[in-house]
Protein backbone atom coordinates (compact mmCIF):
# COMPACT_ATOMS: atom_id res chain seq x y z
CA UNK A 1 0.00 0.00 0.00
CA UNK A 2 2.83 2.40 0.52
CA UNK A 3 4.44 1.98 -2.90
CA UNK A 4 0.94 2.78 -4.14
CA UNK A 5 0.53 5.85 -1.84
CA UNK A 6 4.49 6.89 -2.93
CA UNK A 7 3.37 6.24 -6.64
CA UNK A 8 0.69 8.50 -6.46
CA UNK A 9 2.71 11.01 -4.68
CA UNK A 10 5.27 11.21 -7.30
CA UNK A 11 2.94 11.58 -10.50
CA UNK A 12 0.63 14.07 -8.55
CA UNK A 13 4.29 15.84 -8.23
CA UNK A 14 5.44 15.74 -11.96
CA UNK A 15 1.88 16.73 -13.19
CA UNK A 16 2.00 19.62 -10.83
CA UNK A 17 5.85 20.44 -12.41
CA UNK A 18 5.07 20.43 -15.89
CA UNK A 19 2.33 23.19 -15.20
CA UNK A 20 5.13 25.51 -15.75
CA UNK A 21 6.71 24.50 -18.87
CA UNK A 22 3.95 25.83 -21.52
CA UNK A 23 4.28 25.81 -24.92
CA UNK A 24 4.36 29.53 -26.69
CA UNK A 25 0.44 30.45 -27.47
CA UNK A 26 0.01 30.68 -31.56
CA UNK A 27 -1.18 34.14 -31.09
CA UNK A 28 -0.60 36.81 -34.16
CA UNK A 29 1.22 40.07 -33.90
CA UNK A 30 -1.61 41.47 -35.98
CA UNK A 31 0.97 41.69 -39.26
CA UNK A 32 -1.58 40.60 -42.19
CA UNK A 33 0.36 40.99 -44.57
CA UNK A 34 0.12 37.69 -46.24
CA UNK A 35 -3.50 36.78 -45.24
CA UNK A 36 -5.69 35.46 -47.78
CA UNK A 37 -8.00 38.32 -48.06
CA UNK A 38 -5.05 40.57 -49.04
CA UNK A 39 -4.79 38.64 -52.46
CA UNK A 40 -8.19 37.23 -53.28
CA UNK A 41 -12.04 38.44 -52.23
CA UNK A 42 -13.17 36.46 -49.38
CA UNK A 43 -17.08 37.31 -49.12
CA UNK A 44 -18.23 37.83 -45.57
CA UNK A 45 -19.77 34.52 -45.15
CA UNK A 46 -17.07 32.59 -46.36
CA UNK A 47 -14.61 34.57 -44.54
CA UNK A 48 -17.18 33.48 -40.98
CA UNK A 49 -16.52 30.19 -41.88
CA UNK A 50 -12.98 30.15 -42.20
CA UNK A 51 -12.79 31.94 -38.82
CA UNK A 52 -15.06 29.70 -36.55
CA UNK A 53 -14.50 26.50 -38.56
CA UNK A 54 -10.47 26.82 -39.50
CA UNK A 55 -8.91 29.69 -38.48
CA UNK A 56 -7.85 27.74 -34.79
CA UNK A 57 -5.30 25.30 -36.36
CA UNK A 58 -4.86 26.96 -40.11
CA UNK A 59 -3.88 30.48 -39.15
CA UNK A 60 -1.61 32.68 -37.10
CA UNK A 61 -4.36 33.20 -34.22
CA UNK A 62 -5.90 30.64 -32.15
CA UNK A 63 -8.81 30.92 -29.97
CA UNK A 64 -7.73 28.80 -26.40
CA UNK A 65 -10.09 26.98 -25.17
CA UNK A 66 -10.01 26.83 -20.94
CA UNK A 67 -8.45 23.65 -20.80
CA UNK A 68 -5.13 24.76 -22.84
CA UNK A 69 -4.00 25.86 -20.10
CA UNK A 70 -3.57 22.35 -17.96
CA UNK A 71 -0.29 20.63 -19.43
CA UNK A 72 0.20 17.80 -20.93
CA UNK A 73 -3.26 18.62 -22.69
CA UNK A 74 -1.07 22.52 -24.27
CA UNK A 75 1.60 20.35 -25.66
CA UNK A 76 -0.68 18.51 -27.70
CA UNK A 77 -2.55 21.06 -28.60
CA UNK A 78 0.24 23.17 -29.92
CA UNK A 79 1.63 19.90 -31.92
CA UNK A 80 -1.83 19.91 -33.34
CA UNK A 81 -1.67 23.44 -34.30
CA UNK A 82 1.56 23.21 -35.52
CA UNK A 83 0.85 20.67 -38.10
CA UNK A 84 -1.82 22.46 -39.00
CA UNK A 85 -0.35 26.07 -39.85
CA UNK A 86 2.47 23.18 -41.75
CA UNK A 87 -0.12 21.99 -43.67
CA UNK A 88 -1.82 25.32 -44.62
CA UNK A 89 -1.86 28.40 -42.61
CA UNK A 90 -4.26 31.22 -44.13
CA UNK A 91 -2.51 34.13 -42.38
CA UNK A 92 0.37 33.18 -45.05
CA UNK A 93 -1.26 32.23 -47.50
CA UNK A 94 -0.56 34.93 -49.96
CA UNK A 95 3.12 34.48 -49.58
CA UNK A 96 2.84 30.81 -50.71
CA UNK A 97 3.60 29.89 -54.64
CA UNK A 98 1.11 30.24 -56.78
CA UNK A 99 1.24 26.61 -56.85
CA UNK A 100 1.08 25.84 -53.74
CA UNK A 101 -1.77 28.75 -53.31
CA UNK A 102 -3.72 26.94 -56.28
CA UNK A 103 -3.09 22.99 -55.03
CA UNK A 104 -4.19 23.75 -51.37
CA UNK A 105 -7.47 25.21 -52.53
CA UNK A 106 -8.26 22.00 -54.32
CA UNK A 107 -7.15 20.38 -50.84
CA UNK A 108 -9.97 22.88 -49.17
CA UNK A 109 -12.47 21.76 -51.64
CA UNK A 110 -11.81 18.05 -51.43
CA UNK A 111 -11.24 17.55 -47.58
CA UNK A 112 -14.37 19.75 -46.78
CA UNK A 113 -16.06 17.82 -49.51
CA UNK A 114 -15.04 14.78 -48.07
CA UNK A 115 -16.66 15.60 -44.68
CA UNK A 116 -12.51 15.16 -43.12
CA UNK A 117 -12.55 19.15 -42.35
CA UNK A 118 -12.69 20.23 -40.04
CA UNK A 119 -11.14 17.09 -37.84
CA UNK A 120 -13.82 15.07 -36.29
CA UNK A 121 -12.20 15.11 -32.98
CA UNK A 122 -11.96 19.16 -33.06
CA UNK A 123 -15.67 19.08 -33.35
CA UNK A 124 -16.42 17.11 -30.54
CA UNK A 125 -15.68 20.29 -28.61
CA UNK A 126 -15.68 22.68 -31.13
CA UNK A 127 -19.50 22.28 -32.43
CA UNK A 128 -19.92 26.03 -33.41
CA UNK A 129 -17.26 24.67 -36.26
CA UNK A 130 -19.70 21.95 -37.85
CA UNK A 131 -20.31 23.28 -41.57
CA UNK A 132 -24.12 22.85 -42.47
CA UNK A 133 -24.59 21.73 -46.00
CA UNK A 134 -24.84 25.05 -47.22
CA UNK A 135 -21.73 26.15 -45.68
CA UNK A 136 -19.82 23.26 -47.51
CA UNK A 137 -21.26 24.69 -50.73
CA UNK A 138 -19.93 28.20 -50.19
CA UNK A 139 -16.78 27.37 -49.31
CA UNK A 140 -16.25 24.56 -52.09
CA UNK A 141 -17.84 26.96 -54.52
CA UNK A 142 -15.63 30.56 -53.30
CA UNK A 143 -12.80 27.98 -53.62
CA UNK A 144 -13.44 26.74 -56.91
CA UNK A 145 -14.21 30.19 -58.11
CA UNK A 146 -10.74 31.17 -56.28
CA UNK A 147 -8.92 28.50 -58.31
CA UNK A 148 -10.14 29.83 -61.98
CA UNK A 149 -9.19 33.34 -61.04
CA UNK A 150 -5.91 31.54 -60.98
CA UNK A 151 -6.17 29.65 -63.90
CA UNK A 152 -6.91 32.20 -65.61
CA UNK A 153 -3.57 34.35 -65.09
CA UNK A 154 -1.10 31.17 -64.97
CA UNK A 155 -0.50 28.80 -67.25
CA UNK A 156 -1.56 25.18 -66.51
CA UNK A 157 2.08 23.71 -66.43
CA UNK A 158 2.69 26.36 -63.62
CA UNK A 159 -0.26 24.86 -61.48
CA UNK A 160 0.02 21.25 -61.95
CA UNK A 161 1.21 19.04 -59.14
CA UNK A 162 4.88 17.78 -59.84
CA UNK A 163 5.43 14.37 -59.96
Amino acid sequence: MKILKWIAIVVASLLGIIQFIRPEKNIADNNPTNDITRTFNVPPDVQEVLQTSCYDCHSNTTRYPWYAEIQPVAWWLNDHIKGGKRELNFSEFSGYRIRRQYIKLEQIIDLVTREEMPLPSYLLIHTDARLSAEQKERLVAWANVVRDSIKSVYPADSLARRR
